[in-house]
């Protein structure tokens, strides 16, 4: 054992004696204050625990928000053992978002960053902001203007802007503390204006997000490990030699696996990280009254005219596929439409379209309603319906509280704050919200499982969205689905490819944007559904299209899932 020699401080000694004796100390209340900073102080220089656990716990509780072993593990590895530059590589709908919540929380509870930059894809700019300032108390700035990049201190921006001339020269002039940039394998290409856009912002620590870190070619891997952290793959030339067989074939798996997770963070679906509850499909059938039938009849035949003399291409081709989906949602809702088409056509108005109007005011009677309110009888827990129309918004409110049950309204028009309350409202009185698909975005509302959806949205990524307010991280019950489909509709079409045949309500959250990306098809979803319709009056033509659009789709599926290369 060793021996130590103690010495004292004589003159520290007196100096302590006297300020006792002259009772110069502070109260007991003071001296917990200090000892509590000095812990604080000892626990920022400790690594392995992370003070936003603590920090967050009650607003946590509130929100009924608890993380994952998986997500709290990946903070604490970023933090501790990567120095704050890390791919988070997650399977989709394992919370990637979390988990860059929780490392820019704990960076800045420990006074590391002041100044952050969220780059992310217009639309998830919401649903960033609405997960940062519900789960972790951060409330950031949406980018808007040129001033806004100096002037907000935590950023949340599009990368499609960002990587505008004008404003990436304003970017690359500031010093950040931390970046954040999800969907990161949008910058696999090292040619590209969005990788020079991140390749020259000057950043401390970074976190890019991707669930599909490497796919086609293993050259997209490189670029973004050197994007994050240059070096770690070496050059191209020694990467290419000492890695790649060829451009989908890994050598030396073992070596390059070890390199990748100094930098990399995957968890899989399965054991240790999360379960997702079902999801359980009740399709709906509802038949349309003779009158109704007859009205949905004249639009159609009014819409496949104007169609085929304008052409897919065409100006009016935009209205008619929303005069199409209307008709199947609500006659309020087409009736607006009519009008507009109406008043544009002035001086000279289309007197098919007036005579189809007068027809549709006439109408008193809504079959999907009175399914619907048959339907709310059934259930007792709280309800989410969903319509693409505020006109059909406004009708479902007025038959549902007629009917004795109490409904809020959630759509684009609420401020940020008003949405909140709407939110608050939903969770502690009302026993249904009606919203619109403008207000869906950044709603989460894992507190319910049974969504209604009204109509149906053509494009099936809008539906998926739909789904993900109440199907998500969080939710603890079965989620059930009710689609109101109108017999001899449209809808009964769009029912079946997206049911029958490509079997979106069970797919994997998220798989369906890179499926039709891959095809091409995001945007011209719903052009594609028109093709057939325009083109084909047969029940039995129709869905023969439909079958082959579906096998497109379901080609396009495995073509995604074959072209993930299997190192992580």
């Amino acid at each position: 054992m060793g021996l130590f020699t103690v010495q004292f401080s004589q003159g520290g000694l007196k100096q302590l004696v006297q300020e006792i004796r002259q009772k110069r100390f502070d109260s007991w209340e003071w001296f917990l204050l200090a000892l509590h900073g000095d812990e604080l102080h000892v626990a920022q220089r400790t690594p392995s625990g992370l003070l936003a656990l603590g920090h967050l716990a009650e607003r946590w509780k509130k929100a009924g928000v608890i993380p994952y072993p998986h997500q709290i593990k990946a903070a604490e590895r970023v933090i501790n053992e990567m120095r704050g530059q890390a791919i988070l590589a997650d399977e989709v709908g394992l919370g990637k978002t979390i988990e860059a919540g929780l490392i820019l929380k704990e960076y800045m509870l420990r006074g590391l960053v002041r100044k952050a930059l969220i780059l992310t894809p217009a639309n998830l700019a919401w649903q960033w902001y609405s997960e940062l300032y519900e789960k972790f108390n951060i409330v950031p700035g949406i980018q808007r203007t040129k001033w806004d990049w100096e002037y907000s201190d935590i950023l949340i921006a599009s990368i499609d802007t960002a990587k505008r001339e004008e404003h990436a020269r304003i970017i690359h002039g500031i010093q950040y503390d931390m970046l954040i940039v999800d969907e990161a394998h949008k910058l696999k290409n090292s040619s590209t204006a969005a990788f020079r856009l991140v390749d020259g912002i000057q950043k401390k620590f970074c976190l890019m997000l991707t669930a599909t870190p490497v796919q086609n070619d293993l050259k997209e891997l490189y670029n973004l490990i050197t994007l994050l952290k240059p070096g770690q793959l070496g050059s191209y030339r020694s990467f290419r030699a000492k890695f790649m067989k060829d451009k989908r074939t890994p050598k030396n798996p073992g070596e390059l696996r070890s390199l990748l997770s100094q930098v990399l963070i995957r968890h899989k679906r399965g054991a240790g990280t999360v379960q997702f509850t079902k999801r359980i499909v009740h399709p709906i059938v509802v038949r349309l009254s003779p009158i109704e039938q007859e009205l949905y009849d004249q639009v159609t035949r009014f819409i496949k005219d104007a169609g085929r003399k304008a052409g897919l291409s065409g100006p009016l081709i935009l209205p008619l596929i929303t005069l199409q989906r209307e008709v199947c949602s609500s006659f309020f809702a087409a009736g607006l439409t009519l009008q507009k088409m109406l008043d544009k056509g002035q001086p000279h108005p289309n007197p098919v379209l007036g005579e189809i109007l007068v027809r549709a005011a006439q109408i008193r009677q809504n079959s999907k309603c009175d399914i619907l309110e048959q339907l709310m009888s059934t259930l007792e827990d709280k309800v989410i319906i969903f319509t693409e129309y505020r006109a059909t918004q406004d009708y479902i409110r007025y038959r549902l509280e007629r009917a004795g049950y109490s409904t809020v309204g959630f759509d684009g028009r609420l401020s940020r704050g008003k949405k909140e309350w709407i939110k608050q409202q939903f969770y502690r009185n009302a026993q249904v919200m009606v919203s619109t698909e403008s207000g869906g975005e950044g709603l989460n509302l894992q507190f319910c499982n049974t969504i209604i959806n009204f109509d149906l949205p053509w494009n099936p990524m809008r539906l998926e969205q739909r789904i993900g307010r109440v199907h998500r991280l969080g939710q603890m019950r079965d989620v059930h689905i009710y689609n109101l489909v109108t017999e001899n509709t449209i809808e009964e079409h769009i029912m079946y490819l997206l049911h029958k045949k490509i079997n979106l309500f069970e797919e994997i959250i998220g798989e369906l944007d890179a499926i039709l990306l891959h095809l091409n098809l995001a945007k011209s979803f719903e052009s594609e559904l028109m093709r057939i319709f325009l083109e084909h009056d047969e029940k039995e033509a129709i869905r023969r299209e439909l079958d082959e659009f579906g096998d497109r789709i379901l080609q396009g599926k495995h073509a995604v899932k074959s072209a993930v290369i299997d190192l992580l």
